[in-house]
């Protein structure tokens, strides 16, 4: 009778024992579907992110270790002339009205040279957009683009976007960017009248760049 009691109970450890590993391979095997789920979920959504931190060396960057450029140029701005490097491109309806030209859109393709003389060497132009946007003072909103033609710098380009108050002695605008040897520039530019007429203005730039 005894031997027949443990038989029995033997039997039923054994089935016990069985649906408890079927259950735990069932729940291992869902656990395991659910987390390939999610790995495969998010590999898909990866490659369609719009925004990702990445390391910097996979950019070709090593540790910030930034050179310090000084450029020094002259911008030529003719807005008359036998040829104008700048032109009118739009105007509000009050512009004609108005003692600062307010809301004056101009286009430049401005040669920068090493001298104040227009002849002296082309080192690059100017290129860009200027818009008369103060109605109590004379005062642009510059946005445009340095693009260089000399040296190690051909091909190369810087962009500044601010606010010049031309009747400034001197006036300082952020550089906001670049190209070549400029990528991730930052920086200032400082800008003088050097001299000014009825049809052109001769302005003197110093820029000073962090870059790598």
């Amino acid at each position: 009778m005894v031997g027949h009691v443990n038989e029995h109970t033997f039997f039923i450890f054994c089935f016990f024992s069985v649906s408890t590993m079927a259950k735990l391979l069932i729940l291992l095997s869902i656990f395991f579907s659910t987390i390939a789920a999610v790995v495969a979920s998010g590999t898909a959504e990866e490659s369609h992110r719009f925004s990702r931190n990445i390391s910097p060396k996979s950019m070709g960057l090593k540790r910030e270790k930034l050179s310090v450029s000084h450029l020094h140029f002259y911008f030529h701005d003719a807005i008359a002339g036998r040829k104008p490097t700048t032109v009118i491109a739009a105007q509000a309806a009050m512009t004609n009205k108005s003692a600062t030209l307010f809301g004056t859109l101009f286009v430049m393709d401005d040669p920068l040279t090493v001298r104040p003389k227009p002849s002296s060497k082309l080192v690059g132009r100017a290129q860009g957009i200027y818009v008369s946007a103060s109605q109590e003072e004379e005062g642009f909103l510059m946005a445009l683009t340095f693009a260089f033609m000399e040296g190690k710098y051909n091909g190369s380009s810087l962009s500044i976007l601010g606010r010049n108050a031309i009747s400034s002695a001197v006036r300082e605008m952020p550089i906001v960017g670049g190209s070549g040897l400029f990528r991730f520039a930052r920086g200032y530019a400082q800008a003088r009248t050097h001299t000014v007429n009825h049809q052109s203005t001769v302005v003197e730039y110093n820029v000073y760049v962090f870059h790598y």
